[in-house]
């Protein structure tokens, strides 16, 4: 419960800041122990789709900040057609709990805001957090992830932390590809403003008592897999942005080239009515956002047939990714920071449900050649399908036996899906740089008992934010101490990955072992090989 009591603090120093804070309202939460600041204004969209962001001029005077911001467009998600219904309940639940598409939202929406102990001073100098959110690249906003909760476990564990979360643009507004957009060196948008919004952290935090020289950045699915690739920005070279990462889900995708998405350009381009323009991107730029915005919703989401074959998210641009992220981390152009990198042990279940009309393994085979490997030989796929058997006791959600096959495919697909996109790129990211960098590794598995879906994605949200929290503390420490067993080593001890004998922790369902140090090497061989094609062949 939020009160309606409110204080001012003192102006800051005058600085030619993006946003001048002069006088910012702050809102008390029902605990006393922290300050929360909303929708400060970071960076400007209006006017500005599909244009690499600006900063905010500065300005002076009252700037109340008592209400998030605005959430950037959300994409449409519509499930599939004919889904049992107790997979449909179940599904509709971890969209509720997990992302946030209720938010009102609107194309001017690069906001940031601040949670902070509320004793905290502009010489506190507390370690940061930035978090950033996930749904896919197509929904979500920060307004739901109670950074509150962080913050006043941070004191509980007296090792007091800062909370940032960030808005950024989504969808076809954010990750717009084609050669178009190439040459006109807009891509990756919504990596550009995260990107933005870390420098902002550098120039204002200390007004809120944090340390710039302190930030951790943390994210989940979409959000983890855009930390991975800030890390990789640059050559890996992180601009003091940050100086450790955490990645729940999400790591250095396998795609290519921003021209591989064209079709997803030429797509807008006629639902827009562009299609007659001499200059198309300008013309996308111009057209009312209701026509925008329509033509958006009726492009694939994740919930389509092609599942985690995404249309709208990163690729290779040569402004903010100049080479395909898994060549970054073999080439050891990689941010040098202590990270924590995890996976649901079911990634992709919650993306192959609408992947239960295939029922034979020629059909598999065309799928993969369809979306996933388009330009992989077709010797290569067979081999590939020998490392993923049609064996629903091989499949995903794993160690259920046969139970939860959808259909004779489905657990098959599933765990070609997450092992190609969250699993696979994890791995590949320990086995490269864990040697060279202090890193650790984790399993989320609770959730096992959920139909269909098992331990699914974004379930380790709950661990981080939720009440139980035992995520929480790792992540606490970690941001303040670069190691998550902190400098008092409490919990159960947290073993680094080591390349010769890989270990991780994992969350599990059980209330007598809730957590356990467990060995890293499953589906070693069918990584590997997943590692291989992707670096062979990105997509």
């Amino acid at each position: 419960m939020q009160s309606s009591l409110v204080s001012e603090i003192p102006p800051p120093p005058r600085m030619r800041f993006w946003v001048s804070l002069m006088h910012v309202r702050r809102e008390h939460l029902a605990s006393p122990s922290n300050a929360v600041f909303k929708d400060c204004r970071a960076h400007r969209t209006n006017e500005r789709r599909l244009r690499i962001p600006e900063p905010v001029p500065p300005y002076e005077g009252l700037y109340y900040v008592q209400e998030y911001g605005k959430a950037c467009p959300q994409q449409f998600l519509k499930l599939p057609n004919g889904l049992d219904s107790e997979l449909v309940y179940e599904v509709n639940k971890i969209v509720a709990q997990i992302y946030d598409t209720k938010s009102p939202s609107d194309e001017d929406c690069l906001t940031i805001n601040v949670v902070r102990p509320s004793y905290a001073t502009s010489k506190s100098l507390l370690p940061v957090v930035v978090w950033i959110f996930g749904g896919g690249f197509q929904i979500g906003s920060p307004n739901i992830y109670n950074g509150s909760s962080i913050v006043s476990r941070s004191i509980d564990l007296d090792q007091p932390v800062i909370f940032v979360s960030m808005n950024y643009r989504l969808s076809a507004l954010g990750f717009m590809p084609g050669k178009e957009v190439k040459a006109a060196k807009a891509g990756n948008l919504g990596l550009q403003d995260q990107r933005l919004a870390l420098k902002w952290v550098q120039t204002y935090i200390t007004e809120f008592g944090g340390d710039p020289s302190k930030v951790t950045i943390w994210g989940e699915s979409a959000g983890a897999i855009s930390v991975s690739l800030h890390m990789l920005a640059n050559k890996g070279n992180q601009e003091g942005l940050f100086r450790g990462a955490i990645m729940q889900s999400g790591g250095p995708i396998p795609v290519g080239d921003i021209e591989n998405g064209q079709p997803y350009y030429d797509f807008m381009v006629e639902k827009t009515g562009c299609s007659g323009s001499s200059d198309t991107l300008r013309c996308l730029r111009k057209v009312p956002y209701t026509t925008f915005k329509r033509a958006m919703d009726e492009s694939p989401n994740f919930f389509a047939y092609q599942g985690l074959s995404l249309a709208w998210m990163p690729r290779v641009d040569g402004v903010f990714l100049t080479e395909p992220p898994q060549y970054s981390v073999l080439r050891g152009h990689v941010s040098n920071v202590p990270m924590i990198t995890g996976n649901c042990d079911d990634e992709g279940s919650l993306f192959s449900i609408a992947t239960i009309n295939i029922s034979t393994s020629a059909q598999m085979k065309d799928y993969l050649k369809l979306y996933m490997m388009p330009t992989v030989k077709d010797s290569q796929v067979d081999l590939f399908l020998k490392y993923y058997p049609n064996d629903q006791r091989a499949g995903c959600p794993f160690d259920t036996g046969i139970k939860n096959a959808l259909s004779p495919q489905f657990k098959r697909t599933a765990a070609i899906q997450g092992d190609f996109v969250f699993h696979g790129p994890r791995r590949l990211l320990l086995k490269h740089r864990a040697d060279k960098q202090k890193s650790w590794g984790f399993i989320h598995k609770r959730g096992k008992n959920i139909p269909f879906l098992g331990a699914a994605h974004a379930l380790d949200i709950v661990a981080a934010f939720g009440p139980r929290g035992d995520l929480k503390d790792y992540i606490i420490r970690f941001t303040n101490n670069l190691d998550p067993n902190g400098k008092k080593g409490l919990g159960i001890p947290w073993p680094q990955w080591n390349p010769e004998k890989p270990k991780v922790i994992i969350f599990q369902d059980g209330a007598l072992f809730p957590i356990v140090v467990g060995d890293d090497n499953y589906r070693t061989d069918p990584l590997n090989l997943v590692a291989n094609l992707s670096l062979l062949y990105p997509v």
